[in-house]
């Protein structure tokens, strides 16, 4: 399999005050098509720092970083935003849904940036939400739905425009188990039948044991890397 992630050397830092904070420290990591990729480590360990360096959010102080065949370390601005709007979807621990549109023009909100037509987003935002389960609430505000819809209402607009990877960052940390079980389920039906690659960031170890491989993160490294069968 090819490697959809690669990090060479990376290094990142932050500025506090007059003091400079290295997060990340000349990591190495690959994460191959089609993987269920679970990081774990305590607060601090520079586990969502990775996240957002995967994701194009933001970008190494040194080395090099290659996603979906795009080294993200040379591109500016606006090829990162247009680059994340192909290939990448995200999904957060508090939704980040509009609480003013329904679930439907949430999920199509990515596609208004492109060039499909009224009818063709219509028939993708169908199809983003019967995957997800939620067809029959389509027409309901945030509001209306329970956490755990919300958050399927997200992950329906993270995938509706066909990302080569799904980037979740503590996706259900805001959850009662029985909703998080449920959103598990679903992300672990997404990577093995319909084949997306998934990076998840999980304080949880029983959200943390769905995952194909899990790697603890430790002061800004990879302390560890276990590979087991998913949930």
């Amino acid at each position: 399999m090819a490697a959809v992630v690669s990090l060479q050397n990376v290094v990142k830092s932050y500025t506090r005050g007059r003091q400079r904070v290295e997060v990340l420290h000349s990591l190495n990591l690959e994460v191959q098509s089609g993987e269920f990729l679970g990081l774990m480590g305590p607060s601090g360990s520079g586990k969502t720092t990775l996240l957002n360096l995967i994701g194009g959010l933001d970008k190494p102080d040194e080395g090099q970083i290659t996603v979906a065949g795009e080294r993200l370390d040379r591109l500016s601005g606006s090829q990162m935003a247009a680059w994340r709007a192909r290939h990448v979807g995200f999904v957060f621990q508090f939704y980040n849904l509009l609480p003013v549109l329904s679930a439907e023009r949430n999920v199509e909100v990515p596609l208004l940036l492109t060039k499909l037509s009224r009818a063709q987003r219509k028939t993708n935002v169908a199809a983003a939400l019967a995957l997800v389960g939620l067809s029959d609430r389509a027409s309901h505000k945030p509001t209306e739905l329970s956490g755990g819809q919300q958050q399927r209402v997200a992950i329906a607009r993270a995938l509706i425009a066909d990302p080569t990877l799904l980037v979740c960052d503590e996706p259900t940390g805001d959850l009662d188990r029985e909703s998080a079980e449920e959103i598990l389920q679903l992300l672990t039906i997404l990577n093995q039948k319909q084949g997306k690659t998934i990076v998840m960031v999980t304080h949880d170890p029983r959200a943390a044991a769905y995952a194909s491989r899990l790697l603890h993160m430790d002061k800004g490294t990879l302390a560890r890397d276990e590979s087991r069968t998913a949930a």
